[in-house]
């Protein structure tokens, strides 16, 4: 699929259509631009939702831990953490 497009003064293009609905791209949706030898390249991109935790959740896993100290340190030496 090819079609020509216009870049308007502030360096925003659209996207027909048809090209957004065959690559998945909806309103909102984030896209990759590259350079790839002087061509532009853009494709949808994976956006992978990220969980954040706070100090509670944290410690009660901690204090929800069953590992032995020395289970942990071998297990963390094993890894080749401290």
């Amino acid at each position: 699929m090819r079609e020509n497009i216009i870049v308007s003064s502030r360096g925003q293009i659209t996207l027909p259509a048809g090209m957004r609905k065959k690559l998945g791209i909806k309103p909102g949706g984030v896209v990759i631009v590259e350079d790839r030898d002087g061509e532009v390249v853009l494709r949808p991109a994976a956006v992978i939702e990220v969980d954040i935790y706070g100090d509670a959740e944290i410690d009660r896993w901690q204090s929800e831990d069953r590992l032995s100290a020395s289970e942990r340190k071998r297990i963390l030496d094993k890894l080749g953490s401290r």
